[in-house]
């Protein structure tokens, strides 16, 4: 049975062998395009403050402006880390979060998009005021193996986050991967220079489970950023999710969470 450091080898053909800095289950440095450890330890101890670490999250293609100004007005109230909304919508947000930064989508839901419309799609958020990118990989290309493929899509989209100071959330829909596929995806995704592994796009066949958090966490590290959503009701949901090792939720249902 191959281990993830098998997988690493194999993915990226290293044969500079340096131990990981970064506790990843990998074991071997990736010489990742941008390098985790200094983020420092990204697991939450602290669950007395949940909504810091919540996507208050509005993705409906029915959203109207009034739904809109009405989640920031929430976010306003409860503090939280972002609000996850569609990219028409950044400027209306950033008129009315004080504190609360803006979250878009780019390639959503499907991933399916060409890499340049990706790329223009994510400067253009940038430039208009988003501070975080969630990305949908191109899964069918990692379906085929094309792994290059994929590894340069991200990191094209990276290196303008990265240049720009704004977080990269790449969201690989763990419903239709095999458990292989998301350990490749994980290691893709850190060494492209990305910040977070992202579970799902809640809009296919499952959200998020806490099975597949752990697996994405144990691949990535302590160092690295992992986000869980799509399916996630409760604040038992929440909590399952952290345990595994998500510090990130996103979620439609924040107010509730926290209001418990």
């Amino acid at each position: 049975m191959k281990t993830s450091k098998d997988y690493a080898i194999e993915l990226f053909q290293i044969k500079n062998i340096i131990p990981c800095q970064c506790q990843g289950n990998h074991e071997i440095c990736l010489h990742c395009n941008k390098c985790c450890i200094e983020n420092g330890i990204q697991l939450i101890k602290d669950l007395n403050n949940l909504n810091i670490y919540l996507d208050h999250t509005l993705l409906k293609a029915d959203t109207k402006t009034s739904d809109i100004q009405n989640h920031c007005l929430e976010a306003n109230k409860y503090n939280f880390k972002t609000v996850c909304i569609n990219p028409i919508f950044i400027s209306i947000a950033r008129q009315i979060l004080k504190k609360t930064d803006v979250c878009t989508v780019i390639g959503f839901p499907l991933g399916a998009n060409m890499h340049d419309v990706k790329f223009h799609e994510a400067s253009s958020a940038i430039d208009t005021g988003a501070k975080e990118l969630d990305m949908v990989i191109n899964i069918g290309y990692l379906k085929e193996k094309d792994y290059q493929t994929v590894y340069d899509e991200i990191n094209h989209v990276a290196k303008i986050c990265k240049f720009n100071k704004v977080i990269l959330k790449i969201i690989i829909e763990t419903c239709l991967l095999t458990k292989e596929e998301i350990i490749k995806a994980s290691l893709i995704i850190k060494k492209a220079g990305a910040d977070f592994v992202k579970t799902s796009t809640g809009f296919s066949l499952k959200g998020a489970e806490p099975e597949q958090v752990k697996l994405i966490r144990s691949i990535v590290g302590p160092y690295f950023g992992v986000k869980a959503s799509g399916g996630i009701r409760t604040r038992e949901d929440a909590l399952n999710m952290i345990k595994a090792g998500a510090n990130r939720i996103g979620t439609s249902n924040s107010v509730l969470l926290i209001n418990i």
